[in-house]
């Protein structure tokens, strides 16, 4: 299984930045792939950028240009850069790690964006 744990959320204003992390821990050799989505209330989940294990990476029209995914293999983590922030962005943003068929996710970290 893998073990998963986010944070750097918070609240922000329009415009600016803010750096999720997401450490993985437990079968990390098995990791295919990650992957951030994002919750606001009253909408379904959805997936905002994803990294395979090869550094190929996607992501949702809503935060090209804006966003960007890395990941650190020495640390086991996954990052996601959020710039230019606007309202619609809050939300509680998940990490998720597919292996061997499963997936996991984390606990989410909210992220605030004020107008």
């Amino acid at each position: 299984q893998v073990q998963l744990v986010e944070s750097g959320g918070g609240l922000v204003q329009a415009g600016g930045s803010l750096r999720l992390s997401c450490a993985a821990s437990g079968s990390i050799f098995s990791i295919n792939s990650m992957g951030w989505y994002r919750q606001a209330p009253g909408k379904q989940r959805e997936l905002v950028a994803a990294i395979t294990s090869s550094g190929n990476t996607n992501y949702a029209d809503s935060v090209k240009g804006r966003f960007t995914i890395s990941r650190d293999n020495a640390k086991n983590t996954v990052y996601l850069q959020m710039s230019s922030l606007k309202p619609e962005d809050t939300a509680v943003y998940y990490c998720r790690a597919y292996y061997n068929g499963y997936s996991s996710w984390g606990q989410g970290t909210q992220v605030t964006v004020s107008s």
